[in-house]
Protein backbone atom coordinates (compact mmCIF):
# COMPACT_ATOMS: atom_id res chain seq x y z
CA UNK A 1 0.00 0.00 0.00
CA UNK A 2 1.29 3.46 -0.88
CA UNK A 3 2.50 5.55 2.02
CA UNK A 4 0.72 8.72 3.10
CA UNK A 5 4.11 10.41 2.96
CA UNK A 6 4.50 12.39 -0.27
CA UNK A 7 7.94 11.36 -1.63
CA UNK A 8 8.04 14.17 -4.20
CA UNK A 9 7.57 16.85 -1.57
CA UNK A 10 10.03 15.16 0.80
CA UNK A 11 12.69 15.14 -1.95
CA UNK A 12 11.99 18.76 -2.73
CA UNK A 13 12.25 19.92 0.87
CA UNK A 14 15.36 17.85 1.43
CA UNK A 15 16.95 19.28 -1.71
CA UNK A 16 16.21 22.82 -0.57
CA UNK A 17 17.84 22.13 2.78
CA UNK A 18 20.91 20.59 1.17
CA UNK A 19 21.23 23.60 -1.13
CA UNK A 20 21.02 25.89 1.89
CA UNK A 21 23.79 23.96 3.64
CA UNK A 22 25.99 24.12 0.53
CA UNK A 23 25.48 27.86 0.10
CA UNK A 24 26.06 28.39 3.81
CA UNK A 25 29.39 26.62 3.37
CA UNK A 26 30.21 28.88 0.41
CA UNK A 27 30.70 25.99 -2.01
CA UNK A 28 29.55 25.58 -5.61
CA UNK A 29 27.84 22.45 -6.87
CA UNK A 30 30.93 21.77 -8.97
CA UNK A 31 33.19 21.87 -5.90
CA UNK A 32 30.93 19.46 -4.02
CA UNK A 33 30.85 17.11 -7.01
CA UNK A 34 34.64 17.09 -7.14
CA UNK A 35 34.89 16.27 -3.43
CA UNK A 36 32.48 13.34 -3.78
CA UNK A 37 33.75 12.18 -7.18
CA UNK A 38 30.29 12.48 -8.76
CA UNK A 39 28.92 14.58 -11.58
CA UNK A 40 27.79 18.15 -11.03
CA UNK A 41 24.46 17.24 -12.61
CA UNK A 42 23.85 14.71 -9.82
CA UNK A 43 24.29 17.40 -7.18
CA UNK A 44 21.92 19.69 -9.09
CA UNK A 45 19.28 16.96 -9.45
CA UNK A 46 19.50 16.14 -5.74
CA UNK A 47 19.02 19.80 -4.85
CA UNK A 48 16.05 20.37 -7.15
CA UNK A 49 14.29 17.26 -5.87
CA UNK A 50 14.03 15.56 -9.25
CA UNK A 51 16.17 12.56 -8.21
CA UNK A 52 15.77 10.08 -5.38
CA UNK A 53 18.35 10.63 -2.67
CA UNK A 54 19.77 7.91 -0.47
CA UNK A 55 20.71 8.17 3.17
CA UNK A 56 24.29 7.54 2.09
CA UNK A 57 24.11 10.62 -0.18
CA UNK A 58 22.87 12.68 2.76
CA UNK A 59 25.63 11.34 5.02
CA UNK A 60 28.31 12.16 2.45
CA UNK A 61 26.95 15.65 1.80
CA UNK A 62 26.69 16.41 5.51
CA UNK A 63 30.32 15.35 5.82
CA UNK A 64 31.39 17.74 3.06
CA UNK A 65 29.37 20.56 4.64
CA UNK A 66 30.81 19.72 8.08
CA UNK A 67 27.42 19.53 9.76
CA UNK A 68 28.23 18.97 13.43
CA UNK A 69 24.71 18.90 14.88
CA UNK A 70 23.69 15.22 14.81
CA UNK A 71 20.03 16.19 15.16
CA UNK A 72 20.20 17.96 11.79
CA UNK A 73 21.92 14.96 10.20
CA UNK A 74 19.32 12.58 11.65
CA UNK A 75 16.47 14.78 10.43
CA UNK A 76 17.88 14.91 6.91
CA UNK A 77 18.48 11.16 6.93
CA UNK A 78 14.83 10.57 7.89
CA UNK A 79 13.69 12.86 5.08
CA UNK A 80 15.83 10.83 2.68
CA UNK A 81 14.22 7.63 3.94
CA UNK A 82 10.72 9.11 3.55
CA UNK A 83 11.53 10.38 0.07
CA UNK A 84 12.13 6.83 -1.14
CA UNK A 85 8.66 5.62 -0.14
CA UNK A 86 5.97 5.35 -2.78
CA UNK A 87 3.11 7.75 -3.40
CA UNK A 88 -0.33 6.50 -4.48
CA UNK A 89 0.53 7.08 -8.15
CA UNK A 90 3.35 4.51 -8.08
CA UNK A 91 0.71 1.75 -7.93
CA UNK A 92 -0.10 2.59 -11.56
CA UNK A 93 3.44 1.90 -12.78
CA UNK A 94 5.59 4.29 -14.80
CA UNK A 95 3.71 7.60 -15.07
CA UNK A 96 5.58 10.17 -17.24
CA UNK A 97 4.51 13.17 -15.13
CA UNK A 98 4.81 11.56 -11.70
CA UNK A 99 6.81 14.51 -10.33
CA UNK A 100 3.95 16.83 -11.19
CA UNK A 101 1.38 14.50 -9.59
CA UNK A 102 3.40 14.51 -6.39
CA UNK A 103 3.43 18.31 -6.33
CA UNK A 104 -0.27 18.57 -7.20
CA UNK A 105 -1.16 16.09 -4.45
CA UNK A 106 0.45 18.32 -1.83
CA UNK A 107 -0.43 21.73 -3.29
CA UNK A 108 -2.80 24.12 -1.55
CA UNK A 109 -3.80 25.92 -4.73
CA UNK A 110 -3.42 25.52 -8.47
CA UNK A 111 -3.83 28.13 -11.19
CA UNK A 112 -3.78 26.86 -14.74
CA UNK A 113 -4.27 28.15 -18.26
CA UNK A 114 -5.43 25.73 -20.97
CA UNK A 115 -5.43 26.88 -24.61
CA UNK A 116 -6.74 23.72 -26.30
CA UNK A 117 -8.43 21.31 -23.91
CA UNK A 118 -10.42 21.11 -20.69
CA UNK A 119 -7.99 20.90 -17.79
CA UNK A 120 -7.39 17.37 -16.44
CA UNK A 121 -8.90 17.92 -12.99
CA UNK A 122 -12.25 18.82 -14.59
CA UNK A 123 -12.35 16.12 -17.27
CA UNK A 124 -15.07 13.48 -17.40
CA UNK A 125 -14.01 9.88 -18.01
CA UNK A 126 -15.34 9.73 -21.64
CA UNK A 127 -13.59 13.01 -22.47
CA UNK A 128 -10.32 11.85 -20.88
CA UNK A 129 -10.42 8.53 -22.76
CA UNK A 130 -11.03 10.22 -26.12
CA UNK A 131 -8.41 12.88 -25.42
CA UNK A 132 -5.66 10.41 -24.48
CA UNK A 133 -6.45 8.13 -27.42
CA UNK A 134 -6.29 11.08 -29.80
CA UNK A 135 -3.16 12.63 -28.33
CA UNK A 136 -1.30 9.31 -28.07
CA UNK A 137 -2.52 7.21 -31.02
CA UNK A 138 0.13 4.51 -30.55
CA UNK A 139 -0.70 3.93 -26.90
CA UNK A 140 -2.21 0.55 -26.01
CA UNK A 141 -5.72 0.21 -24.63
CA UNK A 142 -4.25 -0.92 -21.31
CA UNK A 143 -2.01 2.16 -21.02
CA UNK A 144 -4.85 4.48 -22.01
CA UNK A 145 -6.99 3.04 -19.23
CA UNK A 146 -4.13 3.40 -16.75
CA UNK A 147 -3.72 7.07 -17.64
CA UNK A 148 -7.46 7.63 -17.33
CA UNK A 149 -7.53 5.99 -13.90
CA UNK A 150 -4.67 8.22 -12.73
CA UNK A 151 -6.49 11.30 -14.02
CA UNK A 152 -9.69 10.35 -12.20
CA UNK A 153 -7.73 9.58 -9.04
CA UNK A 154 -6.12 13.02 -9.18
CA UNK A 155 -9.56 14.60 -9.13
CA UNK A 156 -10.04 13.50 -5.54
CA UNK A 157 -8.04 16.59 -4.57
CA UNK A 158 -10.84 18.90 -5.70
CA UNK A 159 -13.65 16.77 -4.32
CA UNK A 160 -12.12 16.21 -0.89
CA UNK A 161 -14.43 17.03 2.01
CA UNK A 162 -11.64 18.62 4.03
CA UNK A 163 -9.06 21.04 2.63
CA UNK A 164 -9.77 20.54 -1.09
CA UNK A 165 -7.37 21.93 -3.66
CA UNK A 166 -8.24 25.53 -4.56
CA UNK A 167 -8.44 25.52 -8.35
CA UNK A 168 -8.51 28.50 -10.70
CA UNK A 169 -8.79 27.68 -14.39
CA UNK A 170 -8.65 29.97 -17.40
CA UNK A 171 -9.89 28.11 -20.48
CA UNK A 172 -9.34 29.46 -23.96
CA UNK A 173 -12.66 29.48 -25.80
CA UNK A 174 -11.08 27.09 -28.32
CA UNK A 175 -11.23 24.32 -25.69
CA UNK A 176 -15.03 24.59 -25.65
CA UNK A 177 -15.33 24.13 -29.41
CA UNK A 178 -12.70 21.45 -30.02
CA UNK A 179 -14.81 18.30 -30.32
CA UNK A 180 -13.09 15.57 -28.34
CA UNK A 181 -14.82 12.21 -28.62
CA UNK A 182 -18.24 13.29 -29.87
CA UNK A 183 -20.80 16.02 -29.52
CA UNK A 184 -22.45 14.02 -26.75
CA UNK A 185 -19.15 13.70 -24.91
CA UNK A 186 -18.58 17.44 -25.27
CA UNK A 187 -22.06 18.32 -24.02
CA UNK A 188 -21.60 16.21 -20.90
CA UNK A 189 -18.09 17.56 -20.43
CA UNK A 190 -19.11 21.21 -20.57
CA UNK A 191 -22.10 20.60 -18.33
CA UNK A 192 -19.70 19.03 -15.82
CA UNK A 193 -17.37 22.05 -15.97
CA UNK A 194 -20.30 24.43 -15.45
CA UNK A 195 -21.46 22.39 -12.46
CA UNK A 196 -18.00 22.18 -10.88
CA UNK A 197 -17.47 25.91 -11.36
CA UNK A 198 -20.22 26.55 -8.81
CA UNK A 199 -18.16 25.03 -6.00
CA UNK A 200 -16.65 27.71 -3.73
CA UNK A 201 -13.08 26.51 -4.17
CA UNK A 202 -13.20 26.21 -7.98
CA UNK A 203 -13.13 29.19 -10.32
CA UNK A 204 -13.44 28.84 -14.09
CA UNK A 205 -13.05 31.70 -16.56
CA UNK A 206 -13.23 31.62 -20.35
CA UNK A 207 -10.83 33.64 -22.46
CA UNK A 208 -12.94 34.63 -25.50
CA UNK A 209 -11.74 34.58 -29.09
CA UNK A 210 -12.16 38.33 -29.50
CA UNK A 211 -9.42 39.04 -26.96
CA UNK A 212 -6.90 38.41 -29.75
CA UNK A 213 -3.23 38.16 -28.75
CA UNK A 214 -2.74 37.63 -25.02
CA UNK A 215 -0.02 36.70 -22.46
CA UNK A 216 -0.83 32.97 -22.67
CA UNK A 217 -0.45 32.77 -26.43
CA UNK A 218 2.65 30.57 -26.10
CA UNK A 219 0.75 27.72 -24.46
CA UNK A 220 -0.39 25.89 -21.35
CA UNK A 221 1.13 26.38 -17.92
CA UNK A 222 0.21 25.91 -14.27
CA UNK A 223 1.26 27.58 -11.02
CA UNK A 224 1.27 25.44 -7.88
CA UNK A 225 1.37 26.98 -4.42
CA UNK A 226 1.84 25.22 -1.09
CA UNK A 227 0.63 25.76 2.47
CA UNK A 228 4.10 25.23 3.97
CA UNK A 229 6.11 28.43 3.60
CA UNK A 230 9.23 26.31 3.20
CA UNK A 231 7.92 25.15 -0.18
CA UNK A 232 8.34 27.71 -2.94
CA UNK A 233 5.74 28.02 -5.69
CA UNK A 234 6.33 26.05 -8.89
CA UNK A 235 5.48 26.84 -12.50
CA UNK A 236 4.81 23.66 -14.47
CA UNK A 237 4.97 23.55 -18.27
CA UNK A 238 4.05 20.24 -19.85
CA UNK A 239 6.11 19.01 -22.81
CA UNK A 240 5.89 16.14 -25.28
CA UNK A 241 9.07 14.34 -24.20
CA UNK A 242 9.95 16.25 -21.02
CA UNK A 243 8.39 18.73 -18.62
CA UNK A 244 9.70 22.02 -17.27
CA UNK A 245 9.57 23.06 -13.62
CA UNK A 246 10.42 26.67 -12.74
CA UNK A 247 11.01 27.52 -9.10
CA UNK A 248 13.18 30.64 -9.12
CA UNK A 249 11.29 33.63 -7.73
CA UNK A 250 11.73 35.86 -10.84
CA UNK A 251 10.36 33.10 -13.11
CA UNK A 252 7.38 32.40 -10.85
CA UNK A 253 6.67 36.12 -10.58
CA UNK A 254 6.71 36.55 -14.35
CA UNK A 255 4.20 33.76 -14.90
CA UNK A 256 2.07 35.01 -12.02
CA UNK A 257 1.82 38.46 -13.62
CA UNK A 258 0.97 36.81 -16.94
CA UNK A 259 -1.81 34.88 -15.22
CA UNK A 260 -3.23 38.03 -13.66
CA UNK A 261 -3.45 39.56 -17.13
CA UNK A 262 -5.25 36.44 -18.42
CA UNK A 263 -7.75 36.61 -15.57
CA UNK A 264 -8.38 40.28 -16.27
CA UNK A 265 -8.94 39.71 -20.00
CA UNK A 266 -11.18 36.66 -19.53
CA UNK A 267 -14.93 36.77 -19.05
CA UNK A 268 -15.98 37.05 -15.41
CA UNK A 269 -17.18 33.97 -13.55
CA UNK A 270 -20.88 34.40 -14.34
CA UNK A 271 -20.27 35.27 -17.99
CA UNK A 272 -17.90 32.31 -18.32
CA UNK A 273 -20.41 29.85 -16.88
CA UNK A 274 -23.06 31.20 -19.23
CA UNK A 275 -20.73 30.84 -22.23
CA UNK A 276 -19.93 27.25 -21.26
CA UNK A 277 -23.62 26.39 -20.82
CA UNK A 278 -24.52 28.02 -24.15
CA UNK A 279 -21.91 25.98 -26.03
CA UNK A 280 -23.08 22.81 -24.22
CA UNK A 281 -26.62 23.47 -25.50
CA UNK A 282 -25.29 23.80 -29.05
CA UNK A 283 -23.86 20.28 -28.78
CA UNK A 284 -27.31 18.99 -27.78
CA UNK A 285 -28.87 20.10 -31.10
Amino acid sequence: MASSVNPTVRRRRLGQELRRLREQKGMTAEEVAERLLVSQSKISRLENGRRSISQRDVRDLCGVYEVEDQRIVDSLMQMAKDSRQQGWWHAFGDIPYSVYIGLETDAESLRTYEPQIITGLLQTRPYAEALIQGALPETSVVDVEKRVQVRIRRQERISAEHNPLRLWVVLDEASLHRVVGSRQVMREQLEHVAEMSQLPHITVQVLPFDVGAHPGINGQYSILEFADTADSSVVYIEGVTSDLYLEKAPDVQKYTVMYEHLRAQALNVEQSRQRIEDVAKEYAR
